[in-house]
């Protein structure tokens, strides 16, 4: 291997593990795991919401979002209520202990990743942007499903 692709997987690896003790020091303090917490976000935002709109607004799939919601309904977090006109559709809503979790939370790091990325130039994000795009094609990454959340992942989730 080459120095520069030495430094470039170093540089990995970084993000890589600061996402993993983010994620661990999440799971200690409000014991929620970053996707979870995102959920909390949106329904403390925007009060009851469809379950299928959480979907969108995580960039998510259905089923995960299906079975992130049973997760935080189990600990009270949320309730879920089905709608009367249209028995498919299912509203959530964030309870009482949902919003004591979210207070007890750290702040996600892609939030910070965020506000630093907003103050950035425009030419600078679009550079990163490119390169990290790379990043991926050459780890052949590029079509692995991913949402915008800097989460590890579940560890009994199966590589594709």
């Amino acid at each position: 291997m080459s120095k520069r692709s030495d430094e470039a997987l170093i540089a990995l690896r970084q993000i890589q593990r600061r996402t993993e003790l983010a994620s661990k020091r999440l799971a200690q303090t409000a014991q929620l795991t970053p996707s979870q917490l995102q959920v909390l976000q949106i329904l403390d935002e925007k009060g009851e919401t469809p379950a299928g709109e959480l979907s969108e607004l995580t960039q998510l799939k259905q089923a995960t979002i299906t079975s992130l919601l049973d997760k935080l309904e189990r600990r009270g977090l949320v309730n879920r209520r089905r709608c009367q006109l249209d028995r498919r559709r299912v509203w959530i809503k964030i309870q009482r202990d949902g919003i004591a979790a979210l207070e007890a939370a750290p702040d996600l790091l892609q939030d910070t990743f965020s506000n630093r990325f907003a103050k950035l130039a425009d030419w600078e994000q679009s550079m990163l942007v490119a390169a990290l795009e790379r990043v991926s094609s050459l780890m052949n990454a590029e079509r692995l499903d991913a949402a915008p959340v800097l989460d590890i992942g579940a560890l009994d989730e199966k590589p594709t």
